[in-house]
C-alpha cells in the first residue's frame, strides 16, 4: 500500500502548502509564508478542504482539553434555543450582549485600576463570537423580526461595523447607545452610558442618565449605583448635604447590609460629615461601618489613608483626631498615603 495515500490526487505544489497550512493552524508559520499560504487557499479547493479539516480537528482537541470552552461553543450553537421565543426577552438579551461588550471597551479606556468595578468585564472577542451565534440562532429559528429589531444590522456590530469605529471609548459608546435604542429600559447599559459621559466631561448628560435610573429602576442595586454616582457628582460640586441625601437612601434601602459591595457608602457618609465638621455623626458612621463589616477593615483603612483631604478636615476640628483614634483604631493601620476620595 502506498504510504503516501493521503497525497493521492494532490498536485506537487500543494504538498508544500499543506505543510505550511498545518504549521499555520498551530501558530508556527511566519508572516510571509502565511500570506502565501492564504493566497493559495483562495484558488485551491483541495487545500481549502485540507485546511478546514485540520482547523476543525485542532479545535476539537482544544475543546476536549478545555471543557469550559466547549460549553461556550455549544451555547453559541444553540443561539436563541434557551431563550424561548418571547420578543422582549430576545431583545433584552441582545441589548445585554451590546452592554457587556460596550462596558468592556469603556473600562479599557477609563483605566479600571482607578475605578471600583463591581463585576469584571467580559472578554471582548469571546463575547462577540457569542453575540454572532445568538443573532444567527434568532434568525435561523425564524425570529428575525422580533421586537422590531434589525437583526441583520445587529450582527454587523459584531463584525465589520464595530472594527470601523476608532478608539475603545467610541466603540463602547456606540454599543451602549445601540443597547439603549433597542431596549430603553436596560438599566445597566444606562448606568455605564452615564459613566462614559462623566469621563467625557459631560456632567449634565451623565446626571440625566443617573437620575433616570435612580427614579425608575426596578433593580434596587442599580438604583443604589445611580445614587452613589449622583452623590459623588454633588460632592464634587461642594453640595455635601445633597450628596448625603442620596447616600442615606442607599443606607435606608439597606443595600450596604445586603450587598457588601456597597460597604463604602457608610465611609463616604462619615467622610462628608467630617468635611461638614459634624464630628459626632462622623465618628458614629465610622464605628458603625467597622462593626457591620469587620472583614472590610483593611480596605476601609486603605481608603482612609488615601484621603488626605479627609484627614486634613479631621485635624482641623479640635479633639477629632484623638477621638477617632480612640474610637476607631482600625482606621490607622494602613501604610498607604496616596490618593483621595472626595
Amino acid at each position: 500500500m502506498n504510504d503516501k495515500w493521503w497525497m493521492a490526487g494532490v498536485a506537487d505544489v500543494c504538498t508544500h502548502f499543506q505543510v505550511d497550512l498545518s504549521c499555520m493552524v498551530d501558530g508556527e508559520l511566519g508572516d510571509e509564508s502565511a500570506t502565501r499560504a492564504m493566497a493559495h487557499l483562495e484558488t485551491c479547493e483541495a487545500c481549502s478542504e485540507f485546511f478546514e479539516g485540520t482547523r476543525l480537528q485542532v479545535q476539537m482537541h482544544r475543546d476536549v482539553s478545555e471543557p469550559n470552552l466547549l460549553a461556550e461553543r455549544y451555547a453559541v450553537l444553540l443561539g436563541a434555543e434557551s431563550m424561548g421565543t418571547d420578543s422582549d426577552e430576545l431583545v433584552h438579551r441582545l441589548a445585554t450582549i451590546f452592554y457587556q461588550i460596550g462596558k468592556a471597551y469603556i473600562l479599557a479606556e477609563i483605566q479600571p485600576e482607578r475605578t471600583r468595578v463591581f463585576e469584571e468585564a467580559v472578554k471582548v472577542e469571546r463575547a462577540r463570537t457569542h453575540g454572532r451565534g445568538f443573532v444567527d440562532g434568532v434568525v435561523a429559528r425564524g425570529h428575525g423580526d422580533a421586537g422590531g429589531v434589525d437583526w441583520t444590522s445587529a450582527r454587523g456590530m459584531f463584525n465589520g461595523k464595530l472594527s470601523k469605529i476608532e478608539g475603545a471609548l467610541d466603540k463602547g459608546l456606540r454599543l451602549l447607545e445601540d443597547a439603549l435604542e433597542i431596549d430603553p429600559s436596560h438599566e445597566e447599559a444606562r448606568l455605564y452610558f452615564g459613566f462614559a459621559q462623566l469621563h467625557l466631561e459631560k456632567p449634565m448628560r451623565a446626571q440625566r442618565e443617573f437620575n433616570r435610573v435612580f427614579q425608575s429602576a426596578l433593580d434596587e442595586a442599580n438604583r443604589g449605583h445611580a445614587a452613589v454616582q449622583l452623590a459623588l457628582m454633588n460632592a464634587k460640586e461642594g453640595d455635601l448635604r445633597q450628596a448625603l441625601i442620596y447616600l442615606r437612601w442607599v443606607r435606608m434601602a439597606r443595600l450596604d447590609e445586603y450587598d457588601e459591595r456597597f460597604f463604602f457608602v457608610r465611609f463616604n457618609i462619615a467622610m462628608y460629615y467630617a468635611h461638614m465638621e459634624e464630628k459626632d455623626r462622623s465618628l458614629a458612621e465610622f464605628r458603625a461601618l467597622l462593626d457591620r463589616c469587620p472583614d472590610c477593615a483593611g480596605e476601609v483603612s486603605d481608603l482612609f489613608s488615601k484621603s488626605p483631604k479627609l484627614r486634613a478636615a479631621i485635624d482641623a476640628v479640635p479633639g477629632f483626631t484623638q477621638e477617632l483614634l480612640d474610637t476607631c483604631p482600625e482606621l490607622f493601620q494602613s501604610s498607604s498615603v496616596s490618593g483621595d476620595q472626595l
